[in-house]
């Protein structure tokens, strides 16, 4: 009959400690949230002044030379009206996506921006030009509503539900029904964010028998 080695525990934290700290995490987050929507209504005055040809440096499917878009198409917009339909589900999705801290948002936006943008490079008709927030507002959304479920915090639970009741009809936007707007952008973004919440849930340790 083996031993039992229990795991040993953590130094006792102060939960005035541990409440500054998450919601410093939670208002870094939530900062980078509005600087990142911010630069992208930057970038689209810029795109104005230069006539749109900012908006090449979006996906082009299937091409070698679209590849760098990827990291370029979230930032592009095909004018104000496709920048202001993103800007304001990209400031509610991701503040709660955010709220973890700065460093696990930028890694789920990572993820996300590239399983979007791969899948869109690969699945798109070629010669496609792609570019816009809504990977990521779809990102945004799975990571959310799967993060609640991965981790199963209290606070998670209640923003998840609350996310599928207010934005469940974004789950249409993942079918190919509407002309001219990329439901493999929205699709594979969705996926990007279940991945991001998967990769960055929090892990339990099991003590071990010998």
């Amino acid at each position: 009959m083996g031993d039992y080695w229990p795991s040993v525990p953590p130094p006792p934290r102060n939960p005035g400690n541990r409440l500054a700290h998450g919601l410093g995490g939670a208002l870094g987050g939530i900062s980078l949230v509005v600087l990142l929507v911010a630069a992208m209504w930057v970038i689209e005055i810029v795109d104005t002044l230069l006539l749109g040809q900012l908006d090449q440096l979006g996906i082009i499917a299937q091409e070698p030379y679209g590849l760098p878009g990827i990291l370029f198409a979230p930032f592009l917009h095909a004018g104000f009206g496709h920048l202001m339909a993103n800007s304001v589900p990209l400031l509610i999705l991701g503040s709660l996506a955010a709220i973890r801290g700065v460093g696990k948002f930028v890694t789920a936006s990572f993820l996300i921006t590239m399983v979007s943008g791969i899948g869109v490079w690969l699945t798109s008709p070629p010669n496609t030009l792609t570019l816009g927030a809504s990977g990521l507002v779809f990102g945004y959304f799975g990571y959310v509503v799967a993060r609640g479920l991965f981790d199963r915090r209290p606070l998670d639970i209640v923003l998840s539900v609350i996310v599928v009741l207010l934005y469940s009809s974004l789950l249409l936007g993942v079918l190919p029904v509407q002309p001219g707007v990329s439901w493999q952008g929205h699709l594979f973004g969705l996926i990007g964010g279940v991945l991001a919440a998967w990769l960055l849930r929090r892990r339990r340790y099991r003590p071990l028998y010998y």
